[in-house]
């Protein structure tokens, strides 16, 4: 995991995320990881259309396609902001491998549209425009499921994940520090728990240039919940071995994946007790 602290300047992000994706791959690193928004961190709308290109034209990501192919690792760009119409940005990740290539494209789900306790307040979905759909990639470990920081706060997509065949699941983010001290282990062992499956959470540390305070703590978790490896708050990386076989192992365990049943909820309140569908497991 690559932890970082990004800046209002793509190009300044590109040189010191490409520094970090180096000496990562220098200490052994297969598959690296970098945070949420790799490609810069700006809150206001008009700094962030006037920075931001298309996938096509976006100068960082052909740099860290070349850098993948140079390195021969897997790449995962946790995310980066691209235009995707004129007045809409997309929060994107992407997956490449060690020519080169994209494997896979993820963009972010649901949109953290909130107001914190602090006053801070955030409205993602004033700027970008959420995905659609999960996505999820074969590697030579084993499958990898694609989400992206608030993400981790909806259980539903994980479980779809992992019965559909994910070991990995990766949680890059850049975190507030409010939500951070108060959930961000909690979530994260849980979603690895409840799933038994390895999770990769590169994240943002520290304060940006934008103002923005982000948490950091990097984290790689065991599909028992342990916590292998973590960051602290400045930019750093973050290295643990990983071995596959700990997922046969929990989810033979604690096979709750093959447990999953069809499963209705009667509303006591209702003259008849109506039931309501809430989950059928493929």
């Amino acid at each position: 995991m690559v932890q970082t602290r990004a800046k209002l300047s793509p190009e300044e992000n590109l040189k010191d995320v490409s520094a970090l994706i180096r000496e990562a791959a220098a200490k052994g690193a297969d598959y690296v990881q970098t945070p949420e928004m790799t490609n810069l961190l700006a809150a206001n709308r008009e700094q962030l259309f006037k920075t931001i290109a298309d996938e096509d034209s976006d100068a960082s990501l052909a740099a860290y396609r070349e850098l993948a192919k140079e390195l021969r690792i897997f790449l995962h760009i946790g995310s980066m902001a691209i235009r995707a119409t004129q007045d809409r940005a997309a929060n994107r990740g992407f997956l490449i491998d060690p020519k080169g290539r994209i494997l896979a494209r993820y963009d972010k789900i649901h949109m953290f549209d909130v107001n914190l306790a602090n006053g801070e307040s955030y409205r993602e979905s004033a700027n970008y425009q959420p995905g659609e759909a999960a996505a999820i990639v074969d590697l030579p470990w084993g499958r990898i499921g694609l989400t992206i920081c608030y993400d981790m706060r909806f259980p539903s997509l994980y479980r779809a994940l992992a019965e559909s065949g994910a070991s990995f699941l990766t949680m890059p983010s850049a975190f507030t520090k409010p939500t951070g001290e108060a959930h961000w282990h909690v979530l994260l062992r849980a979603r690895a728990i409840e799933n038994g499956a390895f999770v990769f959470a590169a994240a943002q540390g520290g304060t940006h240039e934008s103002k923005r305070l982000t948490y950091g703590h990097s984290l790689i978790v065991d599909p028992w919940g342990e916590i292998l490896a973590e960051g602290g708050v400045d930019p750093g990386v973050i290295l643990a071995k990983i071995d596959p076989a700990k997922v046969i192992d929990a989810r033979g365990k604690i096979p709750s994946l093959q447990h999953g049943r069809r499963f209705s909820i009667s509303d006591a309140n209702t003259p008849t007790g109506h039931l309501h569908l809430v989950r059928e497991n493929p």
